[in-house]
């Protein structure tokens, strides 16, 4: 059996492997590799390595390949409907050529997994703003983080902004509200945070600046800017020192009470970079349930 496909403009510059997973899902990396190697895949009737980048109406000739293992990991398409269309486009910042920006609500992914769940991609894939365009996501955010989040319009812009974030040139701004009055008003936290791939355990150091707002007996409002781009860096940070954020239920201090708040209360509050020699500053106003938080818990914070 034999499957061709052809490159088109968004898949532009993209890796061979990537485009294979863009198209069918999670295929395991060994699967392309060994596939590659045997002739299983070829690239305008060559061998390739999955290093190689894929131009527009190039030819991908997949030979007696493996579909079934592929497609029952393939990515199921979160069908959204026209409220959560509109509901997510009220969201919008700035709208631009390029971009968007969108003040994320709590509770919703970036990107859609094996199971079908509510992402933002696949929403705005549906909106009338990329209409005939694919949006292209270019940073993370956790689910249950709300706040500033960027998708891009085209394969270019977005290469250039995930590169900008790779190199640390967006300057990122985050509001907290956390457990307990933390001792120090202002520094830096340089850990060294854990996290494992499958069973494979990786260290990785991560720094943050940070400077305490307001803080009594029992709460504390941080500002944080992350040098580094760990994963749940931010979370596991002020775990790590036992002040974890409201609303985390994975890292949850022992002294933390539970029932407080269902809502994370963490914010993405500002995003500042400069793309093509113009500078871009956005801000995205906090969530009505991290201010009611505040007045509760009697933290100032002028927005």
């Amino acid at each position: 059996m034999i499957k061709s496909l052809i490159v088109d403009k968004t898949c532009q510059n993209m890796r061979i492997d990537r485009f294979l997973r863009n198209r069918y899902g999670k295929i395991p990396q060994s699967l392309i590799e060994k596939s590659l190697r045997n002739g299983k895949i070829k690239l305008n009737k060559k061998k390739v390595k999955s290093s190689i980048k894929v131009k527009i109406n190039d030819k991908i000739d997949l030979f007696n390949f493996n579909f079934k293992e592929v497609i029952n990991q393939k990515k199921i398409q979160y069908k959204a409907t026209n409220e959560i269309i509109k509901a997510n486009e009220k969201l919008i910042i700035d709208d631009n050529e390029n971009f968007i920006v969108l003040n994320k609500s709590s509770g919703i992914s970036v990107q859609g997994g094996t199971k079908s769940k509510k992402n933002l991609i696949d929403i705005f894939s549906k909106s009338s703003i990329f209409n005939g365009i694919k949006p292209f996501s270019v940073h993370r955010l956790d689910k249950d983080t709300s706040g500033v989040f960027i998708i891009a319009k085209n394969r270019e812009t977005a290469q250039q902004l995930t590169a900008l974030f790779r190199l640390r040139k967006v300057h990122k701004t985050y509001l907290a509200v956390c457990h307990g009055e933390l001792e120090k008003n202002s520094g830096e936290w340089n850990q060294e945070l854990l996290r494992y791939d499958n069973k494979k355990k990786i260290v990785e150091k991560s720094k943050t600046i940070f400077k305490v707002i307001d803080k009594n007996y029992n709460s504390s409002l941080v500002i944080m800017n992350p040098i580094t781009g760990r994963k749940h860096q931010l979370r596991k940070q002020l775990f790590n020192i036992g002040h974890s954020i409201y609303g985390d239920q994975k890292y949850r201090s022992i002294n933390a009470k539970t029932g407080v708040n269902k809502n994370l209360m963490l914010h993405s509050y500002q995003i500042r970079f400069i793309l093509n020699d113009k500078k871009y500053t956005y801000k995205a106003l906090l969530p009505d349930y991290f201010k009611n938080l505040l007045k509760i818990k009697k933290l100032d914070f002028v927005d």
